[in-house]
């Protein structure tokens, strides 16, 4: 096959599995969120070396997916009045440290060598577990 339409099915594929993987705010428990992130934390750590490209791709896409979900907390954090706002704020830079790690991690699977890419994706699929796991517990006192 060309590269052209290798690229165009891996589009397709990657659309149909991030489509589905990333279902509309507030239609997701818990449990089906967390489940979620393993999936998603498990795809990176399938990737093979020679799909690198690809995996820096989707690891990217996760992160920038949380990102949309970290401005509607900072959002809410903003609007609120009351004493916690401080403790919001806290989290809320606590939360973008994470973040800054994870994209970082996401950035260190592109320059991976074949010797590192074990490590090197394995340390991002955890660092995203980790990521989200501090979004989720900062959400969890701004939810309403």
């Amino acid at each position: 096959m060309n590269r052209r339409v290798t690229l165009g099915i891996l589009a397709i594929v990657l659309g149909a599995f991030l489509t589905h993987a990333a279902p509309a705010v507030g239609q997701t428990s818990g449990k089906e969120a967390t489940q979620k992130v393993g999936e998603a934390a498990d795809a990176i750590k399938a990737y093979t070396v020679d799909k690198k490209n690809e995996a820096v791709v989707y690891a990217k896409k996760l992160v920038s997916d949380l990102d949309v979900k970290i401005k509607d907390l900072e959002a809410q954090v903003s609007r609120d009045t009351s004493a916690a706002k401080a403790d919001g704020q806290r989290q809320l830079k606590e939360l973008k440290a994470t973040r800054d790690k994870t994209a970082k991690k996401a950035d260190e699977l592109g320059r991976a060598s074949a010797e590192s890419w074990e490590s090197v994706k394995h340390g991002f699929a955890d660092s995203y577990k980790d990521l989200h796991k501090a979004y989720d517990e900062a959400a969890a006192k701004w939810r309403k």
